[in-house]
């Protein structure tokens, strides 16, 4: 599942670049989550299954089930001689406008991501966050400002735009984000109108526009014609302030595609799993945590490294 290194089969959890990796001979993953993971690797030999459908493979049982993370996202269950273990991929449990709501899977054994593990991790309520960023929006417009404002193009950026209102003024889109609304819209996904920032777009034309682009784009050359401007990052990571000053933002938003604190420990306990794989974060620190609560934890390394401010999995 979500293997690293090339394999015959691949089970995936989403379509982020650090758990859909090219090489594989055959993937499987849910029908959502196929059309994302072909955009971003080509030609693939690809089954799609739908949630909770089973499959027999080998001497296991394997099903798809809603992980809340991005649209398609999954967590997979995989059932044995009757113990059943759960891989969590990355995961969400407040409900979002695109994605399915995160489904809790019993089991005896969860493999929990944590890539925010730690109490700081809490987040506002999605309408708090809309209500930020369009004030922030609509400020910088009526002040003659461009709103640039990172989010990845995979999951966080869709989730931005669906917050937004348009009635403000023009939403533009970097052409990583817009190839990947293409995508998901095609799949019947409610996003607003969005307009694909090309080389020949004259910035003038557009005043007030918010610009959505990758956190990576935001100091180049390409967001250089949209002066002045207000910049903003949507991250989860905005809830530590000393990220926000290194990257010389104006305005951090708190959203993230993953489980805050509080809902990492919720999902655990929904799963009624004594025996609890950390993988992908704060680990060391949050297996001892859960150690402390009764859990048989235990970490698992990876080689998952995304989760930063940079484009390719998406906090």
């Amino acid at each position: 599942m979500d293997p690293w290194r090339p394999v015959d089969r691949a089970l995936i959890t989403h379509g982020h670049a650090d758990h859909a990796r090219p090489g594989h001979a055959r993937y499987l993953a849910t029908h959502a989550a196929g059309p994302v993971m072909r955009h971003r690797l080509g030609e693939i030999t690809l089954e799609g299954v739908d949630y909770g459908e089973a499959r027999r493979i080998g001497d296991a049982t394997v099903s798809f089930h809603p992980a809340g993370h991005v649209p398609g996202s999954a967590q997979i269950r995989v059932e044995v001689a009757g113990e059943v273990w759960v891989v969590s991929g990355d995961y969400k449990t407040a409900p979002d406008r695109l994605c399915e709501a995160f489904e809790p899977v019993k089991c005896h054994g969860f493999i929990t991501e944590c890539t925010f593990g730690l109490p700081v991790f809490t987040w506002p309520s999605e309408d708090q966050i809309a209500q930020e960023i369009n004030d922030w929006w609509a400020s910088n417009a009526a002040q003659g400002r461009f709103s640039l404002l990172g989010a990845y193009s995979l999951g966080k950026a869709q989730r931005v735009l669906s917050l937004l209102d348009p009635s403000i003024g023009p939403i533009l889109t970097h052409g990583a984000v817009e190839n990947t609304n293409a995508v998901l819209r095609a799949q019947g996904l409610p996003l607003p109108e969005t307009l694909h920032v090309t080389p020949d777009l004259k910035a003038k034309d557009h005043p007030g526009a918010l610009i959505v682009a990758p956190p990576g784009a935001l100091g180049s050359t390409w967001a250089r014609r949209f002066r002045p401007a207000s910049t903003g990052f949507a991250s989860g990571w905005m809830r530590l302030r000393g990220v926000r000053r290194r990257r010389a933002a104006d305005r951090g938003f708190v959203i993230s595609d993953h489980a805050d604190w509080p809902a990492l420990n919720e999902a655990i306990k929904a799963t009624g799993a004594d025996n609890i794989y950390v993988t992908h974060g704060y680990t060391d620190i949050f297996a001892r945590w859960l150690t402390s609560q009764g859990y048989n934890a235990q970490v698992v390394p990876t080689e998952f490294t995304g989760d930063t401010l940079e484009e390719g999995a998406g906090a």
